[in-house]
């Protein structure tokens, strides 16, 4: 069995024989995820090994070949297991949908869903026959989008079973900034497990060493870095073929919005699935969207632009009704704060709509992280001391999290 020492592997000298192919222009602009790294070594580093892989459609490399493919084609060790997370292996499900275990019809290679009815985890049937497992999914960068938990249950699974581990890193698509309240002790479930804020700033392989260290885990753990990547680079400053992560995820735009946005799921508001704007406008038939987008407007929130849009969504919340909402336009990706946006949004669907604006206090805890944001909006507390709150909560995180980050 493989037996890595705990480490990042970092791109050799030898890296620049590559580079030199390039134009200095290229080079300087283009990200190399941890599986383009891989690639480039050779797979010297799963030489002679039966390897299983934690991936999906997200997982490509720079010329936009699929990690099960690259693997299935190097020749130099054997694909024996596939598994794919949440909106399945191709990335076509919507959220929510269970999938069931498959093989893949071009390799012939077994794919176990860690999204199925009854387990979310890989089983120790699944391992045994593995000298290592690797993962390699495109997160978005909050904490509620469960890539990164079904890592973290597959790491859990491969220390138990004296598995090693390795991360094939990628950016994260909306840089290093942190947002909101870390998950509160005692809160743990599939969209909530890391004890992170909602925007945590860490790309896979930094989440990966964050939750070994925190859970002590006994892992034999190694992320490939990424070259060419910094914590102020959005997704579309890297040159990496796009791929919707999940089916509603269109854009960068929408994955900036998302740590906010997404938080109306545990509303009765519509963020837009079945319309062509997920994530990019939320509503629902009985807003005052004309009201609550001009008292957004002179909010001072920075990096976006407001204006009222009415939708009808053809699936999910209010399917087929009309709904009044409210647009957002990104126009300074680095200036925006979502969770800032979503607490001035739901302070106004409480003043504007009353009765008809429902936010449900168990899921909206599991979503921000802690009963905080429900208690002071349910005192009237207004959006700045909210969003005050939040940071003053965060403040320990970011100090602790600087020791762990693989990247400037």
């Amino acid at each position: 069995m493989l037996k890595f020492k705990n480490k990042v592997i970092v791109p050799s000298f030898a890296c620049g024989l590559w580079l030199m192919a390039c134009s200095a222009a290229a080079a300087a602009t283009l990200t190399l995820t941890g599986l383009d790294i891989l690639e480039r070594d050779g797979f010297k580093q799963l030489e002679g090994k039966r390897v299983g892989i934690i991936t999906n459609h997200s997982s490509v490399d720079r010329d936009g070949v699929n990690a099960v493919d690259a693997f299935h084609k190097a020749g130099k060790f054997k694909l024996a297991a596939i598994f794919s997370p949440e909106h399945g292996f191709r990335g076509t499900e919507e959220g929510g949908v269970y999938i069931a275990s498959s093989s893949d019809p071009v390799t012939g290679v077994p794919v176990y869903s860690l999204y199925g009815r009854k387990k979310q985890r890989p089983t120790p049937e699944m391992l045994k026959d593995l000298d290592i497992l690797v993962f390699d999914i495109q997160d978005i960068g909050a904490r509620f989008y469960t890539y990164l938990t079904t890592m973290g249950y597959a790491m859990e699974e491969a220390a138990k079973a004296g598995l090693p581990f390795m991360v094939l890193d990628r950016p994260n698509p909306i840089g290093g900034l942190v947002e909101g309240p870390v998950l509160a002790p005692g809160i743990s479930f599939f969209t909530a497990y890391f004890p992170v804020p909602a925007r945590h700033g860490f790309t896979a392989g930094e989440m990966a060493l964050f939750h070994k260290k925190n859970l002590g885990l006994n892992l034999d753990l190694t992320v490939v870095k990424m070259e060419n990547w910094n914590r102020q680079m959005f997704f579309d400053q890297t040159g990496i073929v796009w791929t919707n992560p999940s089916p509603n995820i269109r854009n960068v735009d929408a994955e900036v919005l998302y740590p906010g946005l997404g938080c109306f799921e545990a509303t009765n508001i519509s963020v837009g699935r079945g319309t062509d704007r997920p994530f990019l406008w939320f509503g629902a038939p009985w807003m005052k969207a004309e009201k609550i987008a001009k008292a957004l407007s002179k909010a001072g929130l920075k990096g976006v632009k407001f204006s009222a849009l009415k939708l009808t969504p053809d699936k999910d919340v209010f399917a087929g009704l009309p709904c009044e909402g409210i647009n957002i336009e990104v126009t300074d990706k680095p200036a925006v704060r979502a969770l800032d946006i979503f607490a001035h949004a739901v302070y106004l669907l409480k003043k504007y709509n009353g009765g008809d604006f429902k936010l449900k206090q168990e899921e909206i805890r599991k979503m921000t992280g802690n009963s905080g944001f429900y208690t002071m909006l349910e005192a009237g507390a207004a959006p700045a001391e909210i969003i005050a709150a939040f940071d003053e909560n965060n403040a320990p995180f970011r100090a602790e999290a600087a020791k762990l980050l693989l990247y400037k």
